[in-house]
């Protein structure tokens, strides 16, 4: 975990939410890019060019942001990047070679009923990077516990476990697994194969029509300090992601960061 993506919207938990990061990354001895995706639409035959000023008033606005935070010992990189959000943040990652992308839940929603806004909603949905959510106003502590919630433990690419083995490594925290059986589960999807074997400390098997609701359904019995989920084309959260806004009454474990692994398969 040596590089860490915080993206920037206009939120009024930004402040707490960049403070969260910066804490985050001194614990793993990270660096943090504090970034601003921008997109200019302009009509046809427009003189002015505003690519330089947008740029220009986006790097002060960041510049400003970080000042506020106590960076403590941390490298904190600022940088502005003009196309479309999805896109650009996997080019970004990339380009940078981010281990961690960290999230508002909500940025730039001013509802109280929303858990995901839609800006955080579609990166989740659409890119394949591995995220932390982080609760609003949320405070840096130790992570003694994670509960895993899965419904195959079907591994075919074990870089996608790395986040988690990183977490556990870092804080000696005990991973919990949670293999959720639903209606459609193969024999398959319930061998725990070694990789997990060697991360998780216990297994509990439930049947459930969805992840989701095994989640809701237990998560109460470990009292984890971290969710961890994976992200499937089809996977956890299915119903609710169909939507890039997601309901804090479809999601109430919003108390919790939550870590959104890439694809295991």
């Amino acid at each position: 975990m040596k590089s860490i993506l915080v993206p920037v919207g206009s939120s009024k938990n930004a402040q707490s939410h960049l403070q969260y990061a910066v804490d985050f990354a001194e614990a793993f001895g990270a660096k943090v890019y504090v970034v601003q995706i921008y997109n200019v639409y302009t009509k046809s035959g427009t003189m002015i060019k505003v690519d330089d000023i947008l740029e220009r008033e986006s790097l002060d606005f960041l510049n400003n942001h970080v000042a506020k935070v106590n960076t403590k010992n941390v490298q904190v990189i600022v940088k502005t990047f003009k196309g479309k959000l999805v896109d650009t943040l996997e080019l970004v990652c990339k380009t940078l070679d981010i281990d961690l992308i960290m999230l508002e839940p909500r940025t730039n929603s001013i509802k109280d009923e929303v858990y995901l806004g839609k800006t955080s909603g579609k990166i989740i949905k659409q890119t394949n990077i591995p995220a932390l959510i982080v609760p609003e106003g949320y405070q840096y502590k130790s992570i003694n516990s994670i509960l895993m919630a899965i419904k195959s433990a079907v591994i075919n690419k074990t870089d996608a476990l790395a986040p988690l083995v990183s977490f556990k490594k870092q804080f000696n925290a005990t991973v919990n697994l949670l293999l959720v059986k639903t209606p459609i589960h193969s024999d398959e999807d319930l061998l725990v194969n070694d990789d997990l074997k060697a991360i998780a400390s216990t297994v509990k098997e439930s049947e459930n029509a969805t992840t989701f609701q095994g989640v809701l359904e237990h998560y109460k019995d470990f009292n984890p300090d971290l969710l961890c989920v994976v992200r499937r084309k089809r996977g956890f959260f299915t119903k609710i992601w169909e939507k890039n806004n997601i309901l804090k009454r479809d999601f109430y474990v919003s108390t919790l960061p939550v870590l959104v692994l890439s694809g295991l398969k």
